[in-house]
C-alpha cells in the first residue's frame, strides 16, 4: 500500500475540516458518517462515499476515525459493521476522537491479530485549529507506524509529537484536559472576583495576562467571558466527557484530582441549566449562579 487512500469516519466539526485538508493534499479520501449530509460538501470536493465502515476500510490503506463518545469508537470499531470487519492486513487506523486509554490498547491489540497498525491520536486545538490545518496532535502507537503516517498528519497537524506506545496519546490527551480544567477555574474566579470588584475587565486582563497568570484561556476565552460570548470551540459536552475519562482513569491509577473533580461537578451544573452545547468558557455561568450574580450571556 502507498497510503495515498485516506478513509474519514466521522466528519463533523473536526473530521470535516480535516478531510478537507487531505483533499486539499493530494489524497484520494473516502468518507463515512451516521448523518450522510454532514459529508456533502466533502462528496462535492471528490470525496467518495461509503455506507459502513467496513466498507470503508476495505478500500482504504489509512482508516481515521473522529467521532464522539468511547462507546462510538468501540461501535465504529468492533460493530457488525465496523473497521475491523473490513479493513485489510497491512492497514493503518488512527482514532483521533478523545477517548479511553484502555479502550485504545484494546484496539492496538485487535488490530495487531489483522496484521494491522492502530495508533490513537487524539488533538487540541479545537474547530479552528482544524480549519487552520494547526492541531496539536498526540501521538500513540509503534514508532515505524507514526514514522509511516507522519505525511497524513501533518496535512492538517503543526505540534506532532510522538508519546509512547498504544494509549499513551490518550494519556496526554487527559493531561491537557486536567491543565485545561485547573486553568479555566482559574480564569473564570478572577473574573468574576474583578466584576465585583467594579473592576474594568478588559484593562484588568491586559496586566495579568502578561505576567504569571499568562495562559491560553486567559488569551482567548476570558475576552470572550467579559463580551457574554459563549458560543462553542470545545463544548461542556465534550469536557464533560473528557473529565469523567481522566477521572476514571486517575481512580485505577488510585491518584486524587480534586481539582479537576470540581470543574467536572460545576460543569455538570451547566448542562442541568440546558446549556451543554455552550462553550467551555460557561464555565462561568456556572461561578454567577453560586455568587448570586446576573448573568453577563448575550441572549
Amino acid at each position: 500500500m502507498n497510503d495515498k487512500t485516506i478513509g474519514v469516519i466521522g466528519t463533523g466539526l473536526m473530521g470535516n475540516p480535516i478531510a478537507k485538508h487531505l483533499l486539499n493534499a493530494g489524497y484520494t479520501v473516502h468518507v463515512h458518517n451516521r448523518t450522510k449530509s454532514k459529508a456533502d460538501s466533502l462528496i462535492e470536493m471528490g470525496a467518495t462515499w461509503f455506507d459502513t465502515p467496513a466498507a470503508l476500510a476495505e478500500q482504504s490503506d489509512v482508516v481515521i476515525t473522529m467521532v464522539g463518545y468511547p462507546k462510538d469508537v468501540e461501535a465504529c470499531y468492533f460493530g457488525a459493521d465496523g473497521v475491523f470487519r473490513g479493513i485489510k492486513s497491512g492497514a493503518v487506523t488512527i482514532d483521533m476522537t478523545t477517548t479511553k486509554p484502555s479502550l485504545a490498547v484494546r484496539i492496538a491489540q485487535h488490530a495487531a491479530t489483522l496484521g494491522v497498525d492502530s495508533i490513537d491520536a487524539p488533538v487540541s486545538g479545537g474547530e479552528v485549529g482544524a480549519i487552520n490545518g494547526t492541531l496539536s496532535i498526540m501521538v500513540g502507537g509503534e514508532k515505524n507506524a507514526v514514522d509511516r503516517v507522519m505525511p497524513v498528519f501533518e496535512a492538517f497537524g503543526k505540534n506532532i509529537i510522538h508519546q509512547g506506545p498504544a494509549g499513551a496519546g490518550q494519556h496526554t490527551k487527559m493531561c491537557n484536559q486536567i491543565t485545561i480544567a485547573g486553568t479555566l477555574i482559574g480564569v473564570c474566579e478572577g473574573l468574576i472576583y474583578g466584576r465585583k470588584a467594579g473592576l474594568d475587565l478588559t484593562t484588568m486582563l491586559q496586566s495579568i495576562s502578561k505576567g504569571a497568570a499568562g495562559c491560553w484561556s486567559l488569551d482567548v476565552l476570558a475576552p470572550k467571558i467579559v463580551k457574554g460570548d459563549y458560543s462553542p470551540g470545545g463544548t461542556i459536552d465534550n469536557f464533560v466527557k473528557d473529565m469523567g475519562i481522566a477521572l476514571e482513569e486517575a481512580e485505577t491509577m488510585q491518584l486524587s484530582l480534586p481539582g479537576l473533580a470540581l470543574v467536572k461537578q460545576l460543569s455538570l451544573s451547566i448542562q442541568a441549566m440546558g446549556k451543554g452545547s455552550l462553550g467551555n468558557q460557561a464555565l462561568y455561568l456556572a461561578l454567577e449562579k453560586l455568587s448570586n450574580m446576573d448573568s453577563n450571556a448575550v441572549s
